[in-house]
């Protein structure tokens, strides 16, 4: 069994080529900070390089962790992110209008992204112990509703409404993978739109002008609406095979807003035009097909429910975030995994490529169904 094996063969036994795609992907997004930093390592490079070096080895030490551990420690890892999410709003750190660090020492931390990994602990763990037949039951829906339920609310209100649609997204992939039926999903669809006129009465104002900019940004082209306008020229502007390394002028004169962190796509195809963007893509749907792989091959349902929640929450960002940056979404400001800036949601996806490498390892094990919180 693979849980008998050395460590040293725990690790040749990794998917290395994944891991190979990912820091290849991660090592060419320094050199997109450098470029988004007009031609230097300082801020952003050098920051992510360093997170590099200490996220490439813990992913590796993850990912050979019995998975048994992770099951059991599944429900207490859930409960640790719910506490740092409700600690965020008691006494979190609050920056351009919204309250979403957590000061812990002398980082800052956001429990949100967290929460992605840890909601798909929980769910994870719920659905591996509840039967197929109990999972088609309304009732035994809704304790994973209510904990599903209680960090969205809570990250709606920081406001976080990218964080809290990709965590909906993520849940309701989980619950469809597991087995649920469409019709649930349709009634609860349908509900959500009845509730749109209440949704909209209750949003902030930036929030409800995020979505009108989106409908019609040249309704206010140096408010508003700037943003995506300077993200869709930039987009146009690189045309098939872009301006060149360093040469995008959107993006080095400073036009393009945010351009390291939720608009580095925007600055990439800028650069490197259609051509870069679609070998970009395809890196992505490398990655996303292999996760979807390692899924369908575990004999573990919590393996295989661990793998799908990790592959949609990347899939999601990806998804979202180029989307956002092609004027296709409302501005929501998620960010662009392995590319963007930030120690949070770089943090966020090498721990879920570490779990993901895990189900892999372990896929053949088998994991006994329990109702214990802790321990088998």
């Amino acid at each position: 069994m693979a849980r008998k094996l050395n460590i040293t063969n725990r690790l040749l036994k990794l998917e290395w080529p994944l891991i190979l795609l990912i820091s290849g992907l991660t090592i060419f997004g320094f050199v997109v900070l450098y470029s988004a930093a007009e031609g230097s390592l300082e801020p952003w490079s050098i920051r992510q390089i360093t997170r590099f070096a200490f996220l490439l080895p813990l992913m590796l030490l993850f990912a050979i962790v019995d998975i048994k551990v992770w099951f059991r420690l599944s429900y207490l890892f859930y409960a640790m992110a719910l506490l740092l999410v409700i600690l965020t709003e008691i006494i979190g750190v609050t920056a351009m209008g919204a309250t979403r660090w957590l000061k812990i020492g002398f980082i800052n931390i956001q429990p949100s992204e967290l929460m992605k990994l840890c909601m798909v602990f929980a769910l994870a763990r719920y659905f591996h112990t509840t039967s197929l037949a109990n999972v088609r039951t309304t009732t035994y829906l809704i304790p994973p509703l209510i904990m599903l339920a209680i960090p969205v609310l809570l990250i709606l209100k920081q406001p976080d409404m990218g964080t809290a649609l990709i965590l909906l997204m993520v849940g309701a992939t989980m619950f469809f993978a597991t087995g649920v039926q469409i019709w649930k999903f349709i009634l609860v669809g349908i509900g959500g739109l009845a509730a749109l006129p209440v949704a909209w009465k209750h949003m902030h104002d930036y929030q409800k002008e995020r979505i009108t900019s989106f409908l019609d940004p040249e309704h206010d082209p140096l408010g508003n609406g700037y943003n995506i306008l300077q993200s869709k020229i930039a987009i146009g502007s690189g045309g098939f095979a872009g301006k060149g390394f360093l040469k995008g002028t959107q993006s080095q004169l400073s036009f393009l807003p945010e351009k390291q962190t939720d608009f580095i796509f925007t600055m990439f195809t800028e650069e490197f035009g259609f051509v870069g963007g679609i070998i970009i893509i395809a890196v992505y749907a490398m990655i996303i097909a292999y996760g979807i792989f390692i899924a369908l091959s575990s004999r573990n349902h919590f393996g295989r429910m661990i793998a799908i929640g990790v592959i949609s929450v990347f899939f999601f960002h990806v998804f979202v975030n180029i989307a956002m940056v092609m004027g296709l979404m409302p501005i929501v400001g998620v960010p662009l995994p392995l590319l963007s800036y930030g120690g949070t949601i770089m943090t966020t996806v090498f721990l879920g490529f570490a779990l993901l490498l895990n189900v892999n390892l372990y896929k053949d094990e088998k994991i006994e169904k329990t109702n214990g919180i802790f321990l088998r």
